[in-house]
């Protein structure tokens, strides 16, 4: 399995030091994990279990196909919907919940935690869980300031990753984003895909290969439950 190393993550440390804006780990490193053990990035366990994970839905394009995929396979997954798509879209966030997959919050408007006030923030989550209404939440991008955390996991379990597929990542192929996971994940991890137009290609391409590779070595994926 890949060294974790201690690149660049996405949540500060420690806030005034300057980092670069776009280098994020596939795989969190341990010290970052460790630290914030307050976050869910895993969920231990020693049977074969995958957590799947979705962000940035619910689309018409994209999260009806990523629907019809896991239900070849029997997969269960979580979804971390923005609630202005869900606003917009509220069949297919029906459609979803009605297949037995959870749902978190993702924010209202996919907002950086980093460069938004608190108050702001909080009241961006509240106004999508009125629409949503999950006990779970991830920060969009993994930015999200200490002080936030704080107040949050009064509030929501604050899911976070293990590994992360990159099918975002617009420089990369859906072969890299397959082998990002095969690579990295294991027992019990929590895996980042994206229900959006941008990482469409690279999900479709990536997605169904995961599926077959677990389900062969036995695998089942479920929703996030803690």
């Amino acid at each position: 399995m890949p060294n974790d190393g201690m690149p660049y993550f996405p949540i500060p440390l420690f806030p005034n030091f300057p980092r670069p804006n776009k280098v994020i780990p596939i795989r969190p490193p341990y010290l970052i994990r460790k630290y914030f053990n307050s976050l869910v990035w895993n969920i231990p366990t020693e049977e074969k279990i995958i957590y799947l994970t979705f962000d940035d839905g619910p689309i018409p394009d994209v999260t009806p196909w990523v629907i019809e995929t896991l239900d070849q396979f029997n997969a269960k997954a979580t979804f971390f919907c923005i609630g202005d798509n869900v606003k917009k879209h509220p069949g297919i966030f029906e459609l979803i919940k009605s297949n037995k997959h959870a749902v978190g919050n993702h924010t209202f408007n996919h907002l950086s935690g980093w460069v938004t006030n608190d108050a702001d923030y909080f009241e961006n989550i509240n106004k999508a869980n009125e629409l949503i209404q999950s006990k779970y939440f991830r920060a969009p991008y993994g930015r999200i300031k200490p002080s936030q955390i704080k107040f949050l996991k009064n509030h929501y379990k604050i899911i976070m990753w293990d590994v992360l597929s990159k099918d975002y990542d617009l420089k990369r192929t859906g072969e890299s984003c397959y082998q990002n996971v095969i690579d990295y994940a294991q027992p019990g991890s929590v895996i980042v895909f994206h229900d959006s137009l941008k990482a469409k290609e690279r999900l479709q391409y990536a997605l169904p290969k995961v599926l077959e590779y677990y389900t062969e070595r036995d695998f089942v994926f479920k929703v996030i439950s803690v």
